[in-house]
Formats: C-alpha cells, sequence, structure tokens
C-alpha cells in the first residue's frame, strides 16, 4: 500500500475502490483536529484503566462512587430523543457489509446498528468499504449486485433508522498516524462517518446517531460528549443533535451508570445490556481470584443475580432519567433442515425477547432478520406506546455485593471443549477479515471468542477442577485443544482447513491462555496480523 502524507498526518491509500471519496483533505482534517484535541486524553483514561485494575488485584474492589453520590441523588433527566428514535422495540446488528446493510435496514426492525467494533474484523479494507456503504447509505443510493445470482439489492421505501458503532477506546488504526503514532480508532470511525454524512443524515429528517462500546467509567463517557460538542460546533450543526447509546458492558461502568447518562446528557440516547462483554468483563476484571471463578458459559444466564440485578439496574436507571433501557442480543440464527433444533431455538428467543419486554427494557437486539418477528411479537404483546420510559421501575436497591455475587455452577469437560473451539474458529475467521461468524447455530462475534480464552485463561490460572475431578492443567489443555483442531478439520473438510489460518490462530490462542499475563483484549495483538 502507498503511504500518503496530509498535514501531520500518514495514511495508507490502497487500491480500494472510491477510497478517495473517503480519505478526502477536508476529512483527513477533521480527523487531525479531533485526535490533536483529543488524543492525549484517551491515553490518559486507558492508563487510568491499568490503575484499576491494580487496585482490584491489590483487594480494592469497585463499588458506587462517593465522589458523584449528588449525580445519583438529583432531579434531572436527559434531553427528549428525535422522533425517529422514539420507538426502538426491535434492534438488528451486523458488520459493515454492503449487502449486510441493505438486508438490515430493509428488515422490518427499527433500527440497524452498523458494526464497525466487536462483529467487524478491522482491516484496512472492510473500514474503508464500511464508511463508504454507509455513506451511500444515507444518501440512500446504496445498492449491490450478487456475484453469482442474478439478483440486485437496493433500499426499501421504508426502513430503519442507522446507528453506527465505532471502534472502543483501546484500540487504534494503525494505517493513519499523526506525527508517527496510530491514532484512535475510535475517533477514526465516528469522525469520518460524521463529517461525511451529518448534513445529509438531517436533510433525511434523521440524524448521526451512535452506539458507544466498552467504556469503563463516566470519564470516559464525558470524553464522548466533549468530542461530540468539538465537531457539532465545527460542522455547525446544533448542540444535541449527535445521539449515542452506551453498551454497559463492563462491571466497572454498572457501577456508573447514573454517571454515564448524566455526562452524556444533551447527546443521550440511553443504555444497553451487552451482556457478553459484560460477562467477559466480569471474568477479566476478577481474574486473579479463585473465589470469583464462573462455571461453564452455557451456565451464566440471565437469571443468575449477578446479571438479573445488573438489568434491574440498568432498567431502573435509565427510566428515571427519561432515556432507553435496551435490552440484549439473541445470537441464535434459524436453523435449516432441522425443524426439531429450530423450535429449539426459536423458542429461547422468544422466552429470552418475551422477559426483556416484561422486565421494562424499551427494545432488544438481534443478529439475523429472521429473528426479527419473534422479537417484535414480544414487544408490541407488552409495549403498547412507542416506548416504556414513563413505565417507572420500583427502586431495585442494588449494592455492590448483588453487582459481584458469583453464580454457582460447575467447569466441565464439555464446557472445556466447547471454548476451545469456538475461540478457536472465530479468531481463524477474523483473521481473515470475518468479525461475524455463524458457529454451531449461533452469529458470534468477538465477545464470545473474549469469554472463551478468559474462562481458559483462569480456569488454568487458579487451578480449577472438573466435575469430573481433573485439574484443568496446561497439558490438559494442550491435550484437548490438538483433538479439537481434529474435530474442527474433520467439520468444516480438509481443504478449507488447510487454506485457512488454523496454525496462526491455535497458535496465538494456546500463547494467551497459557501466559502468565493477561491480554487485556484479544484483537491487539490479532490486529498486528491483518
Amino acid at each position: 500500500m502507498e503511504t500518503l502524507t496530509f498535514d501531520k498526518l500518514t495514511y495508507k491509500r490502497s487500491s480500494i475502490d472510491r477510497i478517495d471519496e473517503i480519505l478526502t483533505e477536508e476529512a483527513l482534517s477533521f480527523i487531525q483536529d479531533l485526535e490533536s484535541t483529543f488524543g492525549g486524553e484517551r491515553k490518559t483514561l486507558l492508563k487510568q484503566r491499568i490503575e484499576k485494575q491494580s487496585a482490584i488485584d491489590s483487594g480494592v474492589f469497585p463499588n458506587f462512587l462517593n465522589e458523584t453520590k449528588h449525580i445519583r441523588e438529583a432531579d434531572w433527566q436527559v434531553l427528549p430523543m428525535p422522533n425517529d428514535l422514539k420507538d426502538r422495540r426491535v434492534e438488528i446488528t451486523g458488520p459493515v457489509d454492503r449487502k449486510m446493510i441493505i438486508n438490515a435496514l430493509n428488515s422490518g426492525v427499527k433500527v440497524f446498528m452498523a458494526d464497525f467494533e466487536d462483529s467487524n474484523s478491522p482491516t484496512w479494507e472492510n473500514c474503508i468499504n464500511g464508511q463508504l456503504n454507509l455513506k451511500d447509505a444515507a444518501e440512500r443510493t446504496i445498492s449491490f449486485v450478487h456475484p453469482f445470482k442474478d439478483k440486485t439489492y437496493k433500499l426499501n421505501e421504508q426502513i430503519a433508522t442507522l446507528m453506527v458503532r465505532p471502534r472502543g477506546w483501546h484500540l487504534e488504526e494503525k494505517n493513519v498516524l499523526l506525527n508517527g503514532d496510530p491514532i484512535s480508532a475510535s475517533i477514526f470511525d465516528f469522525g469520518l462517518y460524521f463529517f461525511h454524512n451529518a448534513y445529509t443524515l438531517l436533510k433525511n429528517n434523521t440524524g448521526p446517531y451512535f452506539y458507544l462500546p466498552k467504556m469503563e467509567s463516566y470519564l470516559e463517557a464525558r470524553l464522548w460528549n466533549d468530542i461530540f460538542i468539538y465537531s457539532q460546533k465545527k460542522l455547525r450543526i446544533p448542540n444535541g443533535t449527535i445521539k449515542a447509546t452506551v453498551l454497559i458492558e463492563t462491571i466497572l461502568a454498572a457501577f456508573e451508570m447514573d454517571e454515564i447518562l448524566f455526562e452524556l446528557k444533551d447527546h443521550s440516547a440511553g443504555l444497553n445490556c451487552g451482556r457478553w462483554d459484560y460477562i467477559f468483563s466480569f471474568i477479566k476484571k476478577f481474574r486473579n481470584y479463585s473465589n470469583f471463578v464462573l462455571p461453564d458459559r452455557s451456565q451464566v444466564t440471565m437469571d443468575r443475580h449477578f446479571l438479573s440485578s445488573y438489568v434491574k439496574l440498568l432498567i431502573h436507571t435509565c427510566h428515571k432519567r427519561g432515556a432507553h433501557a435496551m435490552g440484549g442480543m439473541a445470537a441464535q440464527i434459524p436453523i435449516k433442515n432441522d425443524e426439531k433444533l429450530n423450535f429449539s431455538a426459536m423458542n429461547k428467543v422468544k422466552t429470552d425477547k418475551e422477559r426483556e419486554a416484561n422486565a421494562g427494557h424499551d427494545g432488544t437486539w438481534i443478529a439475523h432478520p429472521g429473528l426479527a418477528p419473534i422479537a417484535l411479537d414480544a414487544f408490541n404483546a407488552v409495549m403498547k406506546e412507542d416506548n416504556q420510559i414513563s413505565k417507572q421501575i420500583d427502586n431495585p436497591n442494588i449494592f455492590q455485593e448483588d453487582l459481584l455475587k458469583v453464580p454457582m455452577g460447575d467447569i466441565t469437560i464439555e464446557g472445556l471443549r466447547e471454548n476451545i473451539k469456538v475461540g478457536i474458529q472465530y479468531l481463524e475467521a477474523w483473521l481473515l477479515g470475518n468479525g461475524c461468524v455463524p458457529l454451531y447455530h449461533l452469529m458470534e462475534d468477538a465477545a464470545t471468542a473474549e469469554i472463551s480464552r478468559a474462562q481458559l485463561w483462569q480456569w488454568i490460572k487458579n487451578k480449577m477442577v472438573l466435575k469430573t475431578g481433573e485439574l484443568v492443567s496446561p497439558n490438559l489443555f494442550k491435550q484437548i485443544l490438538k483433538e479439537e483442531l481434529i474435530s474442527i478439520k474433520s467439520e468444516i473438510g480438509e481443504e478449507r482447513f488447510n487454506n485457512g489460518k488454523f496454525d496462526i490462530a491455535s497458535s496465538m490462542f494456546e500463547e494467551m491462555i497459557l501466559k502468565d499475563d493477561f491480554d487485556e483484549f484479544l484483537t491487539l495483538p490479532a490486529y498486528k496480523l491483518i
């Protein structure tokens, strides 16, 4: 790839068709301004994450903050929602792939969250093409001609409201450097989408709407808010035009829900239960404590006390502040050619969505258009208006011990195998440029791989014992890893296996699990290889 320079930025210019429509001088200038103004604060906040982890490792566990008690006790609300964000009863999510964007916007749900984060492998081609696809979607000119079928995909007259999830604060964009250092991937994703599409979106009676991932404190929300204010001023559009929903997907953020809403008050579109990453965060933050070890992933369900407490607190907090309380992801996908299995999977979705609607959520997530009717039925039965924000939930009185209550359960050989085979296959697909991977009738993203490898590391580190009495040792892990690679090869075929990146994926996976130190995110070392 050719390296070009603009002012203090250097960036990769590849042969991606239409790349110059995205990396214009004006857009690059905007990105440079954002990184120059806010990049230092991002790095400071990331250092604070390290300090907080050290405090947890030394026995200082997270709790509700004394310094912000006045915010939790004060009477305030976020600004009202724009019309096209009032009803969000079903939202579909997926990567910024062109065909995916069209199908998702046409799927009959209320919102589509286009994802640069956990369901997107951030190759340079994926990130730039994603921006081009979203620009065309905002302009309503997007189309896709299938390379093999005689079919053209175009937008319907009625489409879902578009939201965009940039990458998290911890990630960098290695293909764009400011003074020789990689810039924030969050700033890159947000900045390009906002710069190119804000005026178009407003002209079409919608707006620049975002989902914000992986935050660990209200100060990280404050940084986003500062960026929003700066960006709106720069483009001369009214303050409060940007709306953003924060995913509460870290255990630390769960103790600061009020504060996060308060920091984004003019720009807040509520909070979301990012439950898979939340489980990963719980494992990660308390990884060195044997009394915080979670059982098999399949046993960590939403009825467990620490998760149901998190849900109750989120709904209560959001509705008290006039904000949407969004439910979590249904990762199931329809199962063809097996009616019994499909009925069971769809029934799980139905039960989960009914639970969310009855709990007071204002909407939910799905990963496949085939689940839309089930999710819509669940919310339509309960939610007769645009949302349930007016339904005030009695104070659930959630305390530190509720959010930190460790669920009981077993660690089994089946759970060990499941974590290995799912983790490796996801990582291999990610290294090939695919971040949204169907595995065993579920649509998986990075969160599942993170839980898988974090559990394996935690079980080995803390010398846990299987239900059968066998120690989860490095040797046992290596033995099962070999067996599962043979099994994967048998499942997908020798040709696909040999032409893939399973050697690299399994080596990286093994190294991350057996090393003394825990990698904060699987995607950080993996990003070096794409």
